[in-house]
């Protein structure tokens, strides 16, 4: 299972209800921040999360209004001191303009005791421990060294607790090495092999997140099959051209993604204040109707061949739109 919680969902600019691009994607003790756009740090202790274990941010590509935020955030945990160290992934255009936005605007000629890392992202694995791993891929936008990024958690057979209980399997090692794979021998000369206490294999969740995209084709093969995707979806399709003109996608365009990648759950951000929400939404969900438009603070659990589960519901839209 991995979950998010999205801090920002507006696109270019914030609006009333919505501020900019960021999200945290949160699977058992790791935390990952996907983009920072201005006023995230704000939106994230509003949000309940905090900062603690939040050591990594991945960043889809380097446009403003989805790294501004760093800044402050930045500043704030290396006044606080409250990590050791602080890893930012992505793209080499993308890692240019953050490094002088820290080491020009922010640090200048202080010291920190935080060790800041960065990672240039390419297409592959990031990122992985036992449970998981975390790869990323090309995406089309204006510029270079633009990415999405896949979460999938790795097969495994659960362990029978009660099978190996009625087997006399004590507690401790013992069954770390079969979990493991492994044989053991019980104190009365019996040997337990793996497959009388693991059940069948069951397949991990996958997950994809797209940042800003201007096209759709080459999307289908890195995230096919997922049981979630969120991607951005800035323009409605009477507006396709205007879209097309600044890289970015429609809903339709977004409902056919997830369409023809066979993926689960559609979850759409990066909304434009010149439409309301509703519309968004109806216009995906004549494609794909698994479709939600994603608000800030909206929480997620996202859990194999399961509803996609909505933890915090924020308040309904209201009736009034700043156009922009």
């Amino acid at each position: 299972m991995f979950e998010i919680v999205f801090l920002g969902t507006s696109a270019s600019a914030p609006s009333i209800r919505r501020g900019l691009p960021s999200a945290v994607v949160l699977h058992n003790e790791q935390r990952f921040m996907v983009d920072c756009g201005e006023g995230t740090q704000r939106q994230l202790l509003q949000s309940g999360l905090g900062f603690k274990r939040l050591d990594k941010i991945l960043l889809t590509h380097g446009h403003l209004d989805h790294i501004l935020g760093l800044a402050g955030l930045l500043s704030t945990l290396m006044r606080w001191e409250t990590l050791e160290q602080f890893t930012i992934f992505g793209g080499r255009s993308a890692l240019e303009r953050v490094e002088d936005l820290i080491y020009r605007i922010v640090l200048r000629d202080a010291k920190t005791a935080v060790k800041l890392h960065f990672t240039e992202v390419k297409p592959g694995q990031l990122f992985e421990d036992r449970s998981f791993e975390l790869s990323a891929f090309s995406v089309t936008h204006r510029g270079s060294g633009n990415f999405g990024y896949l979460f999938r958690e790795k097969s495994h057979r659960p362990f029978l607790a009660d099978q190996a209980e009625a087997l006399g399997v004590p507690f401790g090692p013992e069954r770390k090495h079969l979990v493991a794979g492994k044989s053991i021998v019980l104190a009365d000369g019996r040997v337990i092999q793996p497959d009388e206490v693991l059940g069948p294999l069951v397949e991990g969740t996958t997950f994809a997140m797209v940042g800003d995209a201007a096209r759709i084709d080459n999307l289908i093969d890195p995230i096919y099959g997922a049981d979630a995707l969120v991607i951005e979806s800035t323009y409605l399709n009477v507006e396709a051209e205007l879209a097309q003109a600044y890289g970015h996608l429609t809903a339709t365009q977004a409902a056919q993604l997830a369409r023809e990648a066979g993926v689960q759950q559609l979850i759409l951000t990066h909304v434009s204040r010149r439409y309301p929400e509703r519309d968004v939404l109806a216009e995906a969900r004549t494609i794909f109707p698994r479709t939600v438009v994603a608000r800030d603070f909206d929480h997620y659990r996202i859990m194999k061949d399961k509803a996609l589960l909505r933890v915090i519901d924020t308040p309904a839209e209201e009736e009034s739109y700043v156009s922009a």
